[in-house]
């Protein structure tokens, strides 16, 4: 009994197999392009995500903050501003909080234009507004807080880095802004 034989490939069947990894080389690319894009922007929302609800909670914690009626006005506004900063950071979860993705400090900078109060630290900003319709008063009842905070996001694809606008570290500011009424 004699063993089958196997033709053997003509020309055209190697032609074939070599247009098939021609094929492949020219897919493979563009698809990793997009797996990496895919990668880099589930870190991107996730530093947003998280951002937005650290700035979230904070403000809204501190929006019933306890006025202390032995203490100055400004001394109570460094104190929420404080308490405002180790709240956001104690609810940064995954995201690094120190420098440079999160840069704060001990000390605030404050300005004020009218009835707008400004304090800053770092990354982190705290605008006091009296509203129109609200009388001025020691406790800020009725004022419009609004904290703004940015975080720098690593980029670590670096095809899709190229791509996106950075800031002088290389990294993407992620910013979160809310504003709340002081009850």
């Amino acid at each position: 009994m004699g063993r089958a034989r196997v033709p053997e490939p003509t020309g055209n069947e190697c032609g074939e197999r070599g247009q098939a990894l021609v094929e492949f080389s020219l897919v493979v690319v563009p698809f990793l392009f997009i797996v990496l894009a895919i990668i880099q922007f589930a870190f991107v929302f996730q530093a947003w995500i998280t951002l937005n609800s650290a700035v979230r909670d904070a403000s809204r914690d501190v929006a019933l903050y306890v006025y202390d009626t032995d203490s100055t006005q400004a001394a109570n506004d460094l104190a929420r501003n404080n308490q405002v900063r180790s709240l956001l950071l104690a609810r940064f979860n995954g995201l690094t909080a120190a420098s440079p993705q999160f840069s704060t400090g001990t000390t605030w900078t404050t300005s004020t234009v009218g009835t707008t109060i400004t304090a800053t630290n770092g990354d982190l900003r705290i605008v006091y507004e009296l509203p129109t319709t609200t009388e001025d008063n020691d406790p800020r009842q009725g004022w419009r807080m609004t904290v703004s905070a940015t975080y720098h996001q690593d980029l670590v694809v670096p095809l899709i880095s190229s791509l996106i606008p950075k800031d002088a570290g290389g990294r993407l500011q992620v910013p979160a802004e809310v504003s709340v009424v002081i009850n």
